[in-house]
């Protein structure tokens, strides 16, 4: 079997699976004791930047968990670094010397310089070298709004960035300067993943319920729109994750994604009639609920089964990323719960 045939691609194509595909995001590292040991001896950005150790880094979900795919290791602020921002990781999370916040006119301190990236292409060489050749690479970026937040407040310790979205109402010429610059790289970035191998391409927008719908329908939607018709002249299935966009959903249309991924906040019956017919679903399990006991998180995975038997486009997936400290176990559960289960209907 190639990667073609693999489960995750069918899924994408809309051609009938015998279950549904399981893959989680962040499923490269925190809960893993193989990453956890890994990072004992190397720092985040060296494990991201050896092609051998990203690339092991990437694959060990395959073998771990079980999921039906491998994501690249990577961070969504390797776009702010390659626009010439410095950026730090401490154990505390990313961290910019000088956001953008303290300049009046920011645009003008940007400047994109797409070979910094190419250390990323290495590792998608390597791992295309080293996995299976039915196991499909997905490659991703954030999305312009949400690196945004983070190039404008230079870190991460208030979820909400308030000093971040002051600023985008108090500029919104310049906001709308800045979102250009950062798509423009991120869309070159997403062509060279997929010259380099990657079989699916997901946008992270972590933080896209931060503004009002009207508001990210002006200053982003035309940008994902983008992303996806670059997506889409190369036959490469595009994801958008919108996290927090709630009623929003009625706006999306299959000009802005193949498939969308749901958030934990909306239940998957109720996006899938918010939703256009022809757009996929992936997601949306809980994350928190695999600190609760296994006979509970098994009966919270029940409920899934009349959505899956009723709907062939549904990848399973959480509603957001594994946060640090859960229990390996439990994502193995809900693989071994994907897989084992009888998904025809009736």
């Amino acid at each position: 079997m190639t990667h073609k045939d693999s489960i995750l691609l069918k899924t994408l194509r809309k051609e009938h699976t015998s279950r549904p595909p399981v893959w989680f995001m962040r499923q490269a590292g925190r809960i893993l004791p193989r990453y956890l040991a890994l990072k004992e001896k190397y720092t985040f950005r060296e494990m991201m930047e050896n092609p051998k150790i990203a690339a092991e880094v990437t694959l060990m979900p395959i073998t771990d968990l079980g999921v039906d795919a491998a994501i690249l290791f990577s961070d969504i602020l390797v776009i702010p670094q390659a626009l010439g921002m410095d950026l730090h990781f401490p154990d505390s999370g990313p961290l910019f010397s000088t956001p953008l916040i303290s300049s009046k006119k920011p645009s003008q301190l940007l400047s994109a310089d797409a070979s910094k990236l190419e250390y990323i292409y290495a590792v998608i060489d390597e791992i295309i070298a080293q996995k299976s050749s039915h196991i499909p690479l997905i490659g991703f970026c954030g999305s312009p709004f949400t690196v945004l937040l983070y190039m404008l407040q230079g870190l991460h310790r208030k979820s909400d960035f308030p000093d971040a979205i002051q600023f985008i109402y108090q500029n919104k010429r310049e906001t709308k300067k800045i979102v250009e610059i950062i798509t423009e790289l991120s869309i070159e970035y997403m062509r060279a993943q997929i010259a380099h191998g990657i079989d699916m391409f997901q946008l992270f927008d972590t933080h896209a319920g931060l503004l009002p719908f009207e508001l990210y329908q002006e200053l982003i939607l035309p940008h994902v729109t983008r992303f996806a018709q670059e997506a889409r002249n190369t036959h490469t299935p595009f994801v958008f994750f919108p996290k927090g966009i709630g009623l929003g959903f009625q706006q999306i249309t299959p000009e802005h994604a193949d498939f969308v991924s749901v958030d934990w906040q909306t239940p998957l019956s109720l996006a899938r009639t918010m939703l256009h017919a022809d757009i996929g679903i992936q997601g949306n399990i809980d994350p928190r609920m695999l600190y609760s006991s296994e006979l509970e998180l098994h009966e919270y995975l029940e409920t899934y089964k009349q959505f899956g038997t009723k709907h062939n486009d549904w990848i399973c997936n959480l509603g957001h990323g594994f946060m640090p400290g859960l229990p390996l176990e439990r994502a193995q559960q809900i693989v071994q719960w994907i897989k084992n289960t009888d998904w025809t209907e009736g």
